[in-house]
């Protein structure tokens, strides 16, 4: 049942809400090393959010206020905050996805237009037909009969997002650090609360929320990552390999790779190239890797890949993979030099296996591909 609107809840919900996401802003902690397209992202986001909070703030001020004027106000308004809830709400989900896989998904983006199209059309007719909300003559706001449907398209996209990550933590453990309830958990309790209490507005300050625990959680995930190329670094490998002794029988695929003529690059085209070189490589994995798996910086120009066996592949399909994206990559990239990588690597069993072994090992293989590959090209085998 509907009451009076609490202007004094909206007040300090919203003003806190803003302050939370100042600090975010204020402290860069929306700032990613080595992920440009996620960092811009949770950028967007909080500066959205923020506008959002003041709008919020002066949508539910002018509740009751007399004047076609108001009237106009609180239907482009109350259009508005729909709006906000349905595309940060994606904004949100679409941010964990690609933090897992470093890019998105056709049947991601079919899920996102479907909730999109359904959402915005509902509210271009609810400008002429009073069906998800109304603003009555004396330009109080009133739920309409649909209000319910947005309630739970937004309880679908948390339940994707957070089964999405689910599964793909049990491929990638270092998502740990990515807890993905601990985001959505505020977004879902608002959308209940505010359903079953009206006249107050938790759905800014739980965006809010949302993205402090997101902050939180990516910075911290940043000890372990690269900050030139965004992988994860040495002492992830160290923790997950130690972690995976505590797991269930499970095997892996251990590839070393390392970049073919990376010092001829360096010497000719400069090393801020080659560092360039370096980032384009670790994204070219990441891509093909996806959530299948995890990409590590050992050294210098030297990765490592693991993946968890869950179904019949062979190394040589991940070889292919690799290679034709660095294939795909030097067709287009119109630079002088062409990247090319020496790839070594096998299945072993870390409940059985030295892990210092089969690094060595794996190693040895990739410095024998990378042999290989100068013979052919009529240059020393060195790294």
């Amino acid at each position: 049942m509907e009451t009076a609107i609490n202007m004094q809840s909206v007040y300090v919900t919203d003003l806190v809400g803003i302050a939370i996401l100042v600090i975010i802003m204020v402290t860069r902690g929306w700032s990613l090393p080595g992920r440009k397209t996620e960092s811009r992202l949770m950028m967007a986001l909080l500066a959205i959010s923020m506008f959002n909070c003041v709008a919020d703030i002066y949508v539910f001020q002018c509740d009751g206020m007399p004047g076609r004027g108001y009237h106009t106000i609180l239907m482009i308004g109350d259009t508005y905050l729909y709006m906000y809830n349905l595309f940060v709400g994606i904004g949100i989900i679409y941010l964990i996805l690609m933090h897992i896989d470093r890019k998105t998904k056709g049947l991601h983006m079919i899920l996102f237009w479907v909730l999109s199209v359904i959402e915005m059309v509902l509210l271009i007719v609810n400008l002429f037909e009073p069906i998800v909300f109304e603003i009555d003559s004396s330009n109080t706001y009133h739920r309409g009969d649909y209000y319910i449907l947005f309630v739970i398209l937004g309880f679908v996209l948390v339940f994707y997002g957070y089964t999405y990550y689910m599964i793909a933590k049990l491929r990638n453990p270092s998502l740990r650090y990515f807890p993905v309830m601990e985001f959505l958990a505020p977004v879902l309790i608002g959308n209940i609360v505010q359903m079953k209490i009206y006249g107050i507005s938790l759905l800014p300050i739980s965006f809010a929320l949302a993205f402090a625990a997101i902050t939180i959680a990516l910075q911290n995930e940043c000890i372990y990552i690269d900050k030139l190329t965004g992988v994860y670094n040495r002492y992830e490998l160290d923790k997950i390999l130690k972690r995976r002794h505590y797991r269930r029988n499970e095997k892996l695929i251990a590839m070393m790779l390392d970049l073919n003529d990376f010092k001829s690059i360096n010497d000719t085209y400069s090393h801020e190239e080659g560092d360039q070189a370096l980032i384009t490589f670790a994204k070219a994995l990441m891509e093909v890797i996806g959530s299948e798996g995890l990409v590590i910086r050992f050294a210098g120009d030297e990765f490592i890949i693991l993946i968890p066996v869950f179904k019949p592949v062979t190394i040589d399909d991940y070889k292919d993979r690799i290679h034709r994206k660095l294939d795909e990559y030097n067709e287009s990239s119109g630079k002088p030099y062409k990247l090319s990588a020496a790839i070594g690597g096998r299945l072993f069993d870390p409940h059985t296996e030295s892990t210092s072994g089969i690094v060595n090992e794996i190693d040895s293989m990739m410095y024998k591909d990378k042999s290989d590959y100068y013979r052919e090209h009529d240059r020393r085998g060195k790294r």
